[in-house]
């Protein structure tokens, strides 16, 4: 195939070229004239999988013939089985191993990251192992640096490092990259003394790793052996790659590998020719992307170098620049302009690392049924099986909530065999129960004792029940018992208590790929040693994060999208570069835990910046397809994003070339995309404004309005009405929330049962002692009500704090308690309504009136507020005086107390009189007259304490599309109304 030559034969093709396309094109080319059986001689290396299979249907489209030996440079130890080397250790083998070395670690010193973080540091700590072997860098190189000007963190983690060389030791099985380096050592010396006669062709790589770059170093030297680079940059001057000599500055360039090979091999930039004799769809904007995309130390050469173009608006002529202000107006626009190639029969392709817009565009799509060929698929962490059974993991080791079991139970894998419809009519009433009586952590015995009074659902629960009992006592045990637990569980829990069916827990795609995960732990387990529950959690979690699984479904022939590597696998008309906003792409380097870049540097191991300058040849490669859409939102869901820096080079250079129009071209660039966000915007814009709602006052029938509350609801009557006609005229009732808290309303009922069941000082009860009685109450109630311990220590210190006040005033008072917790009620004589109270506590005095005391959580209200909204007590007391409370019989009352028991705890008293209590009753009849007249309306939020106080009822007065300032707008409602 190759003539004879003493220099490396080192092809390669342009940017923005289809790179298998000519790449086959190249190989057929070269094999004019030669018998079918010679292509079928050729060995050909390609970089991804997905390039096999593409580089296979180009070869296929000509009809049958014998193919070349397609291989993957990535499977060597399996294409080129060699004799006498052991099998790699398998990946996530060697991750429980270092998973357990972090473990230790992180008990001795746990000040330097949480728990949660043990199988993330594993993970970054085998990239590390994989990264120092295929870089033939040894512990020695590490051992060699000189830490002197280093912080200590970096010497506690070499340290740490050197107990991890045990694995690279001679004598241990060899990691995948360890047998991938030893295979082509081992290559490179057989071919140096046995060279094959057939070619040997190295394509698509870009030898960013160092086995990979060793391999096409041995391929190089042989007779007929070549390298086909993709992307290769014909168009960088000579001194531009001869200042890529320095990774410090030139690593995160997108030529900055083929320079290392060229250092590495033994050739320069002007001997690379070309494949084929494909023409770059657009050789003037490859130029400029090459100059804009020049290290930063000699961007000076932007002017120099710029002057040499001309009429740059027709060189930009097919690159449209998408500036959205929201990322739903950005992915709006990339799925019209998707759908427009689809119509136009074009294939488009979008390019982005960015998982949650394509996640936006693939909904996008979907409204006009379009299915994008989406090549990551989806984490199987995120998919049914994956959600499943992590809800399952988290169960051990903990108090199971009444939250986490209905997510359970919801779940769709779950009771996903027969019956399913009774098994979700039983999970709605169990809930029901859940939210309004608890508890908050339910057990098998409260589920069997709710269905007691339900016998249908008795078999339901106590397969439930049997089920969740004892997963909370579940400690640190060895990892294969933690799988064969979580997998009996969540089997069960997928077939329903019949057993039967199967459940489908394990079918279809994701299905499948789970069991294969759960699967290969179970095979690994006896290397994860023991843990505990939350550890297995995060592992499994970590596990699945790292799988992804692909549906089998229908795609759109013509639409894809890809992740940024998968760029120069493309051969699409119009590229989209999604998400070009900083941080996004390129991404940020990640942290590294276990060395620093100075570290790195010294030790001849990969810089941080290499990500960037890889995905800054991706970016290059998409760029020079023949029709480009550049896109990036202006705003994330924070703050302003800031542009992408090749983005942000690109405009800049565009912006200073006047005299070649790049002003006119950006513009024009910017007017394509602004069409695309018009679009979006008038697809985004509902068909019809809906106005917003008025500020409500309904009108129900008299007949229909309430004849009773209690007085803890007149104030609501006074304040906001509506709330009054949602809860007693709808019967609207809030449903309880299904992770109940220690909120106010709790507590102010645990300090209402603590103060019941405390009264006031026994006779001859010292201070002290009734203080030692008030806690031991306070103890009591609340292990009963609250299952809270933080909350338990918190409330119990609170009313530490007052205890003594408390003690004191309860000393002082003259009266002698009588009635506590009683309701009674009075029915006015004017209307037929009756208010009903339940007054904290009733002291009888000495002269034989009354004294009503109220206990408040927080502070207690004013005077001022008490004459015109905080009414209870005052009520209260003008009840006592009409009898309304039976065994007390019609009595005056000499004063009232609100109890504050806050962090400053007071008292506020108002002495009664019979004209005072006459006024408030006066009051309540006028106010109770007038809404038993039809032409009163209920006002939404008419005299809130607060403008922020978030009422019940909010949402459905539709509060936020009117304001306080509005005018309420009456409507009748009921049989004769609206």
């Amino acid at each position: 195939m190759f003539e004879p030559s003493p220099a490396p034969r080192v092809f390669a093709t342009p940017p923005g070229t289809d790179f298998a396309r000519d790449l086959v094109r190249g190989l057929r080319t070269r094999m004019v004239g030669q018998p079918p059986e010679a292509m079928a001689r050729v060995e050909l290396y390609l970089n991804t999988r997905r390039m096999q299979r593409r580089v296979q249907e180009i070869l296929s489209e000509e009809g049958a013939l014998l193919l070349p030996r397609l291989r993957l440079v990535t499977d060597l130890a399996q294409d080129v089985p060699l004799p006498g080397l052991p099998a790699p250790v398998p990946p996530l083998r060697r991750r429980l191993e270092l998973a357990q070395l972090v473990d230790g670690l992180l008990t001795r010193a746990p000040e330097l990251a949480p728990r949660a973080a043990i199988y993330d540091l594993a993970d970054s700590l085998a990239a590390l192992m994989d990264e120092m072997q295929g870089e033939g860098v040894g512990i020695a190189a590490l051992e060699a640096l000189d830490l002197a000007e280093h912080a200590r963190h970096w010497d506690r983690a070499l340290n740490f490092l050197r107990i991890v060389t045990r694995f690279t030791d001679a004598e241990a099985p060899p990691d995948p990259e360890a047998l991938r380096r030893k295979v082509a050592l081992s290559l490179a010396a057989r071919w140096r003394d046995d060279p094959p006669d057939h070619p040997v062709i190295v394509a698509g790589s870009t030898g960013s790793r160092g086995t990979t770059a060793l391999f096409m170093q041995a391929v190089a030297g042989l007779p007929q052996g070549a390298l086909v680079l993709p992307a290769f940059d014909f168009d960088m001057p000579a001194p531009v790659w001869d200042g890529l000599s320095d990774a410090l500055t030139a690593e995160d360039h997108p030529q900055y590998r083929y320079r290392r090979l060229m250092d590495l091999i033994g050739f320069s930039a002007g001997s690379v020719t070309h494949w084929a004799d494909a023409v770059a769809p657009a050789p003037a904007r490859n130029r400029l992307i090459s100059l804009s995309l020049r290290p930063a130390p000699v961007t000076d050469q932007w002017m120099r170098e710029g002057r040499a173009f001309s009429a740059l608006p027709e060189a930009m002529r097919d690159v449209t620049l998408i500036e959205a202000h929201a990322p739903r107006a950005e992915a709006l626009a990339i799925a019209l302009r998707l759908r427009h190639a689809a119509e136009e029969g074009r294939r488009a392709c979008l390019i982005t690392p960015d998982r949650q817009l394509t996640r936006q565009v693939t909904a996008a799509l979907g409204r006009w049924a379009i299915l994008p060929d989406d090549s990551a698929g989806r984490p199987l962490g995120l998919s049914p099986p994956g959600r499943f059974l992590r809800h399952v993991a988290g169960l051990f080791g903990r108090q199971l909530t009444a939250e986490a079991l209905l997510v359970l139970l919801k779940h769709p894998l779950t009771h996903s065999g027969a019956a399913r419809g009774a098994h979700l009519l039983a999970t709605r009433e169990l809930e029901l129960s859940l939210r309004r009586h608890g508890p908050v952590f339910p057990l098998g015995e409260d589920l069997v004792a709710w269905a007691a009074a339900r016998p249908d659902d008795q078999p339901w629960a106590a397969w439930l029940g049997s089920l969740i009992d004892g997963l909370a006592e579940v400690g640190k045990r060895p990892l294969a018992e933690h799988l064969d637990h979580h997998r009996r569980i969540a089997e069960a829990l997928a077939e329903g208590p019949d057993g039967t069916g199967g459940g489908a827990l394990w079918e279809q795609e994701a299905g499948q790929a789970a069991l294969l995960a759960m699967e290969e732990l179970t095979r690994e387990a006896d290397h994860g040693g023991a843990m505990i529950p939350a550890d297995y959690a995060d592992l499994f979690a970590s596990v699945l994060a790292r799988r992804d699984v692909r549906e089998a479904v229908e795609p759109h022939p013509l639409i894809a999208i890809h992740g940024p590597r998968e760029a120069r696998e493309q051969g699409a008309e119009l590229v989209i570069l999604g998400g070009l906003t900083d941080g996004t792409w390129p991404a940020l380097p990640a942290p590294d835990p276990w060395l620093s870049r100075q570290m790195r540097k010294e030790s001849s191991l990969l810089l941080p910046e290499r990500q960037v300058g890889l995905s800054a040849h991706d970016y290059q490669i998409a760029v020079a397809a023949p029709e480009v859409v550049l896109s990036r939102s202006l705003r994330d869901a924070e703050a302003e994003t800031v542009p992408s820096r090749w983005l942000n080079r690109l405009t800049n250079l565009l912006g200073g070339l006047k005299e070649s129009g790049g002003p006119e071209a950006l513009a024009e660039m910017r007017d394509r995309g602004r069409t695309w966000l018009t679009l979006a915007d008038a697809l985004d814009a509902a068909g019809t404004t809906v106005p917003p709602a008025p500020r409500p006052a309904p009108r129900p029938p008299v007949a229909a309005r309430p004849t009773e509350l209690a007085v803890t609801r007149i104030q609501t009557l006074i304040r906001d009405p509506y709330a009054i006609y949602a809860q007693h005229i709808l019967g609207l009732r809030p449903l309880d929330p299904l992770r109940p808290g220690p909120d106010p309303r709790l507590r102010g009922s645990v300090l209402h049962l603590i103060l019941e069941d405390f009264r006031t000082l026994q006779p001859g009860e010292t201070p002290d002692h009734a203080r030692a009685r008030l806690m031991q109450i306070t103890e009591r109630v609340l292990n009963t009500e609250t299952p809270w311990p933080a909350t338990r220590r918190m409330w119990r210190a609170r009313l530490d704090r007052v205890a003594d006040w408390f003690i004191a005033r309860e000393a002082q008072r003259p009266g002698t308690p009588a009635l506590i917790e009683e309701k009674g009620s009075v029915t006015l004589k004017q209307s037929p309504f009756t208010l009903t109270a339940k007054p904290d506590r009733i002291d009888v005095l000495p002269d034989g009136r009354l004294h009503l005391l109220d206990y408040k959580t927080g502070t207690p209200p004013t005077q001022k507020q008490q004459a015109a909204f905080n009414k209870q007590l005052l009520l209260e007391a003008a009840m006592a005086e009409r009898a309304g409370f039976a065994a007390l019989g019609p009595a005056e009352v000499a004063r009232i107390t609100y109890i504050g028991l806050g962090s400053n705890p007071r008292e506020e008293v108002t002495e009664i009189t019979a004209e005072l209590t006459g006024t408030v009753w006066e009051g309540l009849e006028k106010l109770i007259a007038r809404y038993q007249r039809r032409e009163t309306g209920y006002v939404a939020r008419r005299a809130m304490f607060r403008d922020d106080f978030a009422g019940d009822y909010d949402h459905l007065a539709r509060y936020g599309e009117w304001d306080l300032s509005d005018t309420a707008v009456p409507s009748d409602v009921g049989e004769d109304g609206a």
